[in-house]
């Protein structure tokens, strides 16, 4: 009888049975107990587990809490009858401050093995202690994704390291984790590589998963994670990507053996990676059987299927995908709809942007965090006074508003002949309340490569970009024939705000985003639903921190920086004083920017793209 298939097909309570019995062909759980959950344990001194329990509920994504047993209890009802947990994992870790000093197959061999050696070289004493603090601790549990392997496996996408046989990839990040008292740690995460084609699959399987981590924290470039190379694990196995595969990270829960290295508390004991507690909980469950005790943030019930995250590619170079709810994707796809329309039919700006091009700006800019705004297409480029000015600067004012309040870094890059007028208008933005506070205005004195390269990048050096994304506002280098409002080919007039984007996009770790004015507008808005998206910030966090609403304070200072109707009529009464030229006429824009009906409408379908159902998904 094939012995490891004989296993596969036994129940997690024939398989706890097992392990009690030291049974040899049990070592790491992974394609076990098909169908139910897994758990890692942790054992802590009585004195640490309210800060321990406090340290998951802040960190959540790794540390799912699954139950705390009572001081000295070996059992937990919770999640599984007739167990001891000194005897039912394969294999326990001991830590003695910090560090790893040995593993068993059973924790009550320790006393064993203690009670033998005292009895020939040490005082009975000694090995009565060490069973007197192994019956003083409290034991958490934690969540595993071993628990969503077999849906995976059901739902078509391949688990690469059960075919290769092999224990998970399980890294260090450099991500930090929530402190609480002595627990402070980095964030480790498994990998498991998923066909690009089958990434949204895996995506809603595991999110439908929440006791097993739940969706991924991260997909694409180990290096953003500060994961230097995939063959080396920190613990496990390596795992190979097969060609098609992508690498993704899931929140692990050996983030709380890190946690207890780091802690140096005097002795502690946790399941070895890989060997876990098999549970009777089925995998299809999203929170256990019972309430956990002297908890305060019991996961949910009930998953909204609108709330299921979907993913989408962010970037090539570095390789970025990024998370999203299917409900804000539909509201972004509106919004996306109303700033396609022209209603006037004269303002040509149809071709400054790209159909589905909006939720990949907007998620580009909010894994983002120093943003540069360039400037818009000069149409009548022989005029000594500017024009089309008009066109970028009431949308690239509403996204510089969105990102300043999400805490980003924002630099405004203007054309050297609109210099002092843009900074005019700016100030005056300011000191009107359209836009929040100052922003730094710089402008490129030349088309040369080399003076965007100093600008994009410190001393020119394309490994240290000043920016993470630039976005253009009626830029003519995003146009998908380079072609201005008055359709005449500008791909020769190239000037150094064009050159500026062009360059950055040839840059690794610069993303670019072309909108047209109506889209900065557009912009501002999928922002707003993006941080107040439950799926996309539980994935900009990394799972870390309380998964919590968003405070009420911190949602009114984002509807304050959305565009609004009063704003917008500010702004323009600033630009028509000001001499500008319309950008398809010729003309002075006094008359052209005269606020219309259709201007109102726009603005207001925008907004109630938001606030209709509800202001938040939260």
């Amino acid at each position: 009888m094939d012995s490891a298939g004989s296993l596969k097909r036994l129940s997690p309570a024939e398989l706890r049975l097992l392990m009690r019995q030291n049974d040899p062909r049990i070592t790491i759980t992974s394609g076990l107990a098909k169908g139910y959950q897994q758990a890692g344990v942790i054992f802590l001194p009585n004195q640490h587990a309210d800060d321990f329990e406090a340290f998951c509920h802040n960190n959540p994504g790794p540390l799912t809490f699954l139950y705390r047993s009572q001081q000295g209890e070996s059992s937990c009802p919770p999640l599984a009858g007739n167990v001891d947990i000194r005897t039912d994992i394969s294999k326990y870790c001991v830590y003695e401050a910090g560090h790893v000093v040995r593993t068993l197959s059973s924790l009550m061999s320790l006393t064993c093995e203690l009670r033998t050696s005292s009895s020939e070289q040490q005082p009975v004493a000694a090995s009565d202690s060490l069973s007197q603090q192994l019956s003083d601790m409290v034991c958490l549990y934690l969540g595993c994704s071993f628990g969503f392997e077999s849906k995976l496996k059901d739902a078509g996408v391949p688990v690469r390291n059960v075919e290769q046989g092999k224990n998970v990839s399980m890294y260090k990040s450099t991500v930090p984790c929530v402190p609480v008292g002595v627990f402070s740690c980095p964030l480790v995460v498994t990998m498991r590589p998923i066909p690009a084609a089958l990434l949204n699959v895996a995506v809603e399987v595991t999110h439908l998963n929440p006791l097993a981590h739940g969706a991924p924290v991260h997909i694409g470039e180990p290096a953003l994670l500060g994961i230097p190379d995939l063959s080396r694990p920190d613990y496990g196995d390596p795992v190979e990507l097969q060609p098609g595969d992508v690498p993704v990270f899931w929140a692990c829960g050996v983030t709380a053996i890190q946690a207890i290295l780091s802690s140096k508390v005097p002795l502690a004991f946790s399941h070895s990676p890989g060997c876990m507690f098999l549970t009777d909980i089925p995998d299809s469950s999203t929170s256990i059987i019972t309430p956990t005790p002297n908890s305060d943030n019991p996961p949910n019930n009930q998953l909204n299927p609108e709330l299921t995250p979907l993913s989408f590619l962010v970037s090539h170079n570095p390789l970025l995908y990024s998370l999203v709810s299917r409900r804000a994707v539909a509201k972004i796809r509106h919004l996306e709809m109303i700033i396609g329309e022209d209603p006037a039919g004269e303002e040509g700006t149809k071709d400054l942007f790209s159909q589905k091009d909006l939720l990949h700006s907007c998620l580009a800019l909010s894994h983002s965090r120093s943003v540069a705004v360039t400037t818009g297409v000069s149409t009548h480029h022989l005029h000594s006074s500017p024009d089309q000015i008009d066109g970028w600067i009431p949308g690239a004012i509403a996204i510089a508003n969105m990102l300043l309040s999400l805490g980003k870094t924002v630099t405004l890059i203007t054309d050297s002949r609109f210099l002092e007028m843009t900074k005019a208008i700016v100030d005056e933005a300011v000191n009107m309340g359209v836009l929040n506070t100052a922003t730094p205005l710089l402008t490129v004195e030349d088309s040369s490569p080399n003076a965007a390269l100093d600008l994009l990048c410190h001393h020119g050096d394309t490994s240290k970009p000043r920016y993470d994304h630039i976005v253009a506002v009626e830029c003519r280098g995003t146009a998908t024939d380079r072609a201005n409002v008055r359709e005449e080919n500008v791909k020769h007039q190239v000037g150094p705000v064009e050159e500026l984007f062009i360059t950055a996009q040839d840059i690794s770790g610069i993303t670019t985003t072309g909108v047209s004015n109506w889209g900065g507008y557009a912009v501002a808005c999928g922002l707003f639903l993006l941080n107040t998206c439950p799926s996309h910030q539980r994935y900009l966090k990394r799972g870390l921190g309380k998964e919590t609403t968003t405070s009420q304070e911190q949602l009114q200072d984002w509807t304050d920086n959305l565009p609004s109707v009063e704003k917008e009529q500010l702004l323009r009464s600033t630009l028509m004083q000001s001499g500008l030229q319309n950008g398809k006429s010729g003309n002075s824009v006094a008359g052209a920017l005269t606020f219309t009906p259709d201007d109102n409408n726009i603005i207001t379908r925008l907004l109630k793209v938001i606030y209709e159902g509800s202001m938040s998904e939260n």
